[in-house]
């Protein structure tokens, strides 16, 4: 019987130190976006686009028209560096859209607000 109580506690010993190491393996894997898709520079957190419930940040209001154009190829640039990107405020809702938006200057005189001369 004392066998019996001693081979149970290893065995939820054993469970609990395999479900530790598993769970510190998958934090390891992920970590925080803190460079730009596009151009490989630091991350602005004002410059962003929301990409199918995902924060997608960038180094300049440039990058966004380049990701735009293969948002795909860049968000699979990430994943494959272990990066988890945060998810849209209030994603999940109902009315949520899976369209691309971002943090674009809409006044902008001739380029959407990307920074360039002729916006300054």
């Amino acid at each position: 019987m004392k066998c019996i109580k001693i081979a149970s506690l290893m065995l939820a010993l054993m469970f609990l130190v395999v479900g530790y190491v598993l769970a510190e393996g998958d934090a390891a894997k992920s970590k925080p976006q803190i460079t730009c898709p596009v151009m490989g520079g630091k991350i602005n957190k004002e410059i962003y686009t929301d990409y199918e419930g995902k924060r997608v940040y960038f180094c300049c209001k440039g990058c966004i028209g380049e990701f735009k154009k293969d948002p795909a190829k860049h968000i699979k640039k990430l994943e494959e560096e272990g990066v988890t990107l945060e998810k849209v405020p209030g994603a999940g809702l109902e009315n949520e859209s899976n369209s691309v938006s971002d943090a674009r200057n809409s006044s902008c005189r001739s380029c959407g607000g990307c920074g360039c001369d002729s916006c300054s």
